[in-house]
């Protein structure tokens, strides 16, 4: 993947409005290690780490992380995260599990690296039609409008969520609907104990 400096441009300002989100409902300390699965550049990474958090990144885009703004970034698949088994205590995602093709097996990961107790913050489009809140950033990144289905591959919801958790050592805790210049879901998960 080539690194696209008007794509992160578009998305570096949007990472900061969802660290209220993050104080809320993760609680961020000093003692936490928390991991963004999706970081891009690492800029909720580092205001993380600014924090005193032991905080960490992954990225499929060498590009995005060899361009990172913090330490700790690497380059993985959400679906094969390169961490032991119970290394984290917190995780979120933001905007980024309607993009994984396998969901499902992105969460079985995030579960594995997460300690027992641990809590996961999600935060995912809320769309009728999928697809319709990345036609924006087709036409500013891409230029190519009918790209935004190949964007958004999964049109989830906190039912589907649900759903994918059922066997897994996830619990489905809450979810609300932040109208943060999108309307979104906030999903937070907890491995059981």
């Amino acid at each position: 993947m080539e690194y696209n400096s008007k794509k992160y441009a578009f998305f570096s300002h949007l990472d900061t409005i969802f660290l209220p989100k993050i104080h809320e409902h993760l609680a961020p300390r000093r003692r936490d290690k928390i991991l963004e699965v999706g970081c891009r550049r690492g800029l909720l990474v580092k205001k993380m780490q600014e924090l005193g958090v032991d905080a960490y990144g992954i990225d499929i885009n060498p590009q995005a992380i060899a361009h990172g703004t913090a330490k700790n970034l690497t380059v993985a698949d959400a679906t094969c995260l390169p961490f032991a088994d119970a290394s984290f205590n917190k995780i979120y995602s933001i905007h980024t599990i309607e993009h994984i093709p396998n969901v499902r097996k992105a969460l079985q990961e995030m579960e594995r690296v997460l300690i027992p107790g641990g809590t996961i913050m999600l935060v995912y489009p809320a769309e009728i039609i999928r697809g319709m809140f990345a036609l924006s950033a087709a036409v500013i990144v891409y230029k190519k409008p009918s790209l935004c289905r190949a964007i958004h591959i999964h049109k989830l919801f906190p039912k589907k969520i649900k759903e994918l958790i059922q066997g897994l050592k996830l619990e489905y805790v809450e979810s609300h609907f932040p109208v943060l210049l999108l309307p979104q879901f906030l999903t937070v998960l907890q491995k059981s104990a």
